[in-house]
């Protein structure tokens, strides 16, 4: 396998439907690796992953609505909803070994896919990575989506990921504060559910510090993983993975290798 190590070569985004920016393989794909961004995320956090993984892999990185290209459009609030619409737009890329990864709230739109994909349409993915967020049955409500802008701007601040100048820009916080709110909303209402076991392999993720979810909480996991469990313990909070690129994806990519 060879990774692509240059890390001053930009990825390279090719057209494809309004759900996922896609990247640039050589030649035909042999499998493909579907990014699911966090609550207030978006496909440009993760654009160095682009370039992160070996020729035969395409990389996709969904595009939720309500920011960047897809601002216009109104926010998903459910993650049954959110689910559902990743799902469907998912079915004309499954001609390879598809494997899924998402962080935070996108660990659980991940598993509920996974969830979809194996159901409605026969397909088991090759690996389910879920990353700093606790699994489906330790869940628990929560009110943040009800509360005022302050205390939304606040919790953002405090799990970190965002820009400080994003955040403190007035006119650039009322453009993403409707994208957060509708994401906390889903992260809010969704669970507990029942540990709803995946046909594959899951491997967990997580930052030794991380304040929203423990190591144990990531343990769990196991519990929906009769075909496999690992965890992976980095330095760092919930937002290891941007200190802890490489060595993440690194991990990731000796996944994948295994999937044709």
């Amino acid at each position: 396998m060879t990774l692509r190590t240059n890390p001053s070569a930009p990825p390279t985004p090719v057209d494809g439907d309004r759900w996922f920016r896609r990247y640039a393989v050589r030649a035909a794909p042999r499998r493909r690796l579907l990014v699911l961004p966090h609550a207030g995320g978006s496909a440009s956090f993760y654009h160095a992953w682009g370039t992160s993984f070996d020729d035969a892999t395409e990389v996709m990185v969904a595009r939720y609505p309500g920011r960047h290209d897809r601002l216009a459009e109104p926010c998903v609030e459910t993650m049954d909803e959110l689910a559902d619409q990743v799902t469907a737009a998912l079915l004309p890329h499954l001609d390879v070994p598809l494997t899924l990864f998402g962080h935070s709230m996108g660990a659980s739109l991940a598993h509920e896919v996974a969830l979809r994909l194996e159901r409605a349409h026969g397909v088991r993915p090759a690996a389910l990575h879920v990353s700093s967020r606790k699994p489906p049955h330790r869940l628990a409500p929560r009110t943040l989506h009800t509360e005022d802008d302050d205390a939304l701007i606040a919790e953002v601040r405090r799990l970190g990921g965002t820009e400080d100048a994003l955040l403190d820009d007035p006119d650039l916080r009322e453009i993403v504060l409707p994208a957060i709110r509708g994401d906390f909303t889903i992260v809010g209402t969704y669970g507990p559910r029942a540990a709803t076991p995946v046909g594959c392999p899951v491997h967990a993720h997580i930052g030794e510090e991380d304040p929203s979810t423990s190591v144990a909480d990531m343990g769990a996991w196991a519990d929906i993983a009769p075909a496999g469990f690992d965890l992976q313990v980095l330095p760092g909070g919930h937002f290891y993975l941007t200190r802890q690129h490489a060595t993440l994806t690194g991990a990731i990519a000796r996944q994948l290798a295994t999937t044709g």
